[in-house]
């Protein structure tokens, strides 16, 4: 027997890691900055890392109260129903978790492009199809509720990534709402959030208490540092909140995921740090890096540095990782991570050095 037909399916190409590179380099592991992947180089709440100690001892229990008591927080956080709060295996669960629940096989998603690969991955998986709508370089990338309405064509489903990856530019909540207003009725307008903690504006949850066609994508993996436990939500309209319990894989998000992400909720003075990191990061990065940056609201700044490929390999040389863009269709980009003071001073002293070479 074979699997069904996958022609069409992409592969998901993640950054690349630090005992990669240097395996494949033969360079010292200690020796390399990854500003590949969008973590948190702080790394997680100590908080959380302590929850995880503490209950390493009952992960031969299901879930249950740890699931429980995270969604009544996430709910009572964001002033929604528990109900309206649905826990997933990172971003991507969630994804499917929209795509189980919304997507009848040959409907169509909305995605933008560039963009997070898994929108179109997720849809394809449940039977869907997928549709683009272009972000251009020649605008800087703006989100506007016109640009996407102009290739809009009655989809089920259409993502909006603010702040979008890897491009860091925003779709404002009036430009959310005017292209919520502008679809039809059965169309659901997915506002990714998942760098949300690193914005200067607020989130589309506003809308979610207030509409049945705004859901939103929240994530522990970028501010809280938790990228390795796999957690994020979706927060929902309430009108069809119940839909989780139908189509939710049962216990996948585990017990000590569910203890790190209720201990990094209470860890307010990481965030702060995480947050101030990165902004000053970003200014670093814009004033010192020899190539056109745009201003970006997550954690990372895209750079167009000529060949990214040639960028991205000659930076791995000198123990630099950052993300050659060719797989979000910009070839002459690379994206980097936001990290310390010191790791943005070797970045950009690093990337000056290989830029057009």
């Amino acid at each position: 027997m074979e699997p069904r037909d996958l022609s069409d399916h992409s592969v998901y190409r993640a950054g690349r890691g630090i005992e990669e590179v240097a395996r494949d380099l033969g360079l010292d592991p200690e020796a390399l900055v990854k500003l590949s992947s969008n973590e948190n180089v702080l790394g997680p709440s100590p908080k959380a890392a302590a929850a995880i100690r503490e209950h390493a001892d009952s992960v031969h229990l299901y879930p249950k109260s740890s699931h429980t008591d995270l969604i009544e927080r996430l709910a009572d956080d964001w002033n929604v129903a528990s109900e309206q709060v649905w826990l997933a295996n990172g971003g991507d669960g969630v994804l499917d978790c929209f795509s189980r629940a919304l997507i009848r096989p040959g409907e169509r998603v909305l995605v933008p492009r560039p963009g997070f690969a898994y929108y179109a991955m997720s849809a394809r998986y449940h039977h869907g199809e997928v549709t683009n709508y272009r972000l251009s370089k020649a605008d800087d990338f703006e989100q506007t509720a016109d640009a996407v309405l102009d290739a809009y064509d009655g989809e089920r489903i259409v993502a909006v990534t603010s702040p979008h990856n890897p491009t860091g530019s925003v779709m404002p909540l009036d430009e959310v709402e005017r292209l919520a207003d502008g679809t039809d009725e059965d169309t659901l307008i997915l506002v990714d959030e998942a760098y949300g903690e690193f914005a200067d504006l607020p989130s589309a949850v506003d809308l979610v208490r207030e509409r049945d066609d705004v859901a939103v994508l929240r994530t522990f993996s970028k501010a809280y540092g938790l990228a390795g436990m796999r957690l994020g939500y979706g927060l929902v309209p309430e009108d069809w909140a119940d839909a989780y319990a139908r189509i939710h894989t049962p216990f996948d998000t585990g017990e000590l995921t569910c203890r790190a992400g209720l201990a990094a909720l209470d860890d307010d003075a990481h965030i702060e740090e995480t947050v101030a990191m990165v902004e000053t990061a970003r200014e670093y990065l814009y004033e010192n890096l020899d190539a056109r940056t745009w201003e970006s609201q997550g954690n990372f700044v895209l750079a167009e540095v000529g060949d990214g490929e040639a960028v991205t390999d000659a930076a791995q040389r000198e123990g630099i990782i950052v993300r050659d863009c060719s797989s979000f269709g910009l070839p002459e980009c690379v994206r980097i991570t936001c990290g310390t003071p010191e790791q943005m001073e070797r970045a950009v002293d690093v990337l000056n050095g290989v830029i057009d070479t």
